[in-house]
């Protein structure tokens, strides 16, 4: 009851600390739903897929490294009882080449299967342009892309030498490193360099019963009839993906390191202006200490105050990032936020808010009463 009262009638007092904490918890929903968004566009190619089951080269640490893969591996998988649809995914790197851009410079082309109901990138294209790319030499780009590639819808290009006209823009698409650039699959063959020919580099597919997928994905992983390959649910290869971004590569040091020194400054800054306005009681908690007060109530107390300080921050942080999220998702900007996480950062938030009152409560317990009435 003391606690509430103080923080209503005095919420002045406090109004710095709410906002130091709604402050540090923006800073830490906003990166992490950087880090989530630029490093979930690693995996775009299987998350905006609708395939259950990624086969690949043995030793995949990223889909970006995929190999040529035996085509021969198709069959078994479609004569399996619980596979109910095959694609081939050929992805290919290429020199694009523009009028408009002095030099060229390496895009990834995905080649997909272009017939109606396709499982690959079936999250962002539409029919329309999915039966568009069947004209040969025809691709499909990122809106965001389109300034770096020197072009624009209609625009003409070429891929290792080979002409290309842009007949299509979507979002969704931007890649960490170059541009992801959409192809038929016959398209996709015919810019590839010698070495990649007219082999795959995945194959993907749709079980029958979703709730067998781990069955099946199993099942086929134990056949070599037809050489060496790995299989991945969609869900695997996507974590595996991005954790080898994140974790192995110099970008995703980075990053992580901005984040920790961010998730740092942010508890001093919350940590020192909470303790600063608990400090301002001082003499109230030196009053009641003086009259008898247990210690266990005053610090009882001084919690109550920095829970909520720190739940109305947070929920004042969680409304900035909503619209902070919001105006990026605007201008391109690769970000994204799930439950999980932000349930994490709340925590964070609220555990430095919770131990900020504890020095407060461990200053009061040193301080003697006669000395803060005077």
């Amino acid at each position: 009851m003391l606690a509430r009262k103080t923080l209503i009638h005095e919420w002045p007092r406090f109004l710095p600390a709410v906002v130091a904490v709604a402050f540090s918890g923006l800073l830490l929903l906003a990166q992490a739903s950087l880090v989530l968004g630029i490093f979930g566009n690693a995996a775009v190619y299987i998350t905006a897929s609708d395939a259950d089951i990624w086969i690949g080269s043995p030793g995949t640490q990223s889909i970006d490294q995929g190999l040529p893969l035996n085509p021969d591996i198709e069959m078994p998988l479609r004569m399996d009882r619980g596979i109910a649809a095959v694609e081939p995914f050929y992805l290919r790197s290429a020199e694009w080449r523009s009028p408009e851009v002095h030099g060229g410079m390496s895009v990834a082309v995905s080649g997909v299967d272009v017939r109606p109901g396709g499982m690959l990138f079936s999250r962002l294209l539409s029919p329309e342009l999915r039966e568009r790319l069947a004209e040969i030499g025809t691709i499909v780009v990122d809106r965001a892309d389109l300034h770096k590639l020197g072009t624009r819808q209609g625009g003409q290009a070429t891929l290792n030498g080979h002409p290309v006209r842009v007949i299509g823009v979507i979002s969704g698409l931007r890649a960490l490193d170059g541009a992801n650039v959409l192809a038929s699959s016959v398209t996709a063959r015919l810019v590839s360099t010698p070495d990649e020919g007219d082999l795959p580099t995945y194959f993907v597919a749709k079980v029958r019963t979703p709730s067998e997928a781990e069955a099946v994905r199993e099942r086929i992983a134990n056949q070599r009839s037809f050489g060496a390959y790995e299989v991945w649910s969609s869900k695997q290869f996507s974590r595996k993906t991005q954790l080898y971004w994140l974790l192995q590569t110099g970008a995703g040091a980075g990053v992580l390191f901005l984040a920790g020194v961010v998730f740092l400054a942010g508890a001093a800054i919350t940590s020192q202006t909470l303790i600063a306005a608990i400090a301002g009681s001082m003499r109230a908690y030196a009053t009641l200490k003086a009259m008898g007060v247990s210690a266990s109530s005053l610090r009882t107390v001084v919690l109550k105050q920095a829970f909520g300080v720190g739940v109305t921050g947070t929920a004042l942080a969680a409304i900035l990032c909503v619209v902070l999220l919001t105006i990026a998702r605007g201008q391109n900007v690769p970000v994204r936020m799930t439950p999980v996480v932000a349930a994490i950062c709340a925590i964070l938030v609220m555990a430095i808010a919770l131990i900020s009152g504890l020095f407060a409560v461990r200053r009061l317990h040193r301080e003697d009463p006669a000395s803060l009435l005077r």
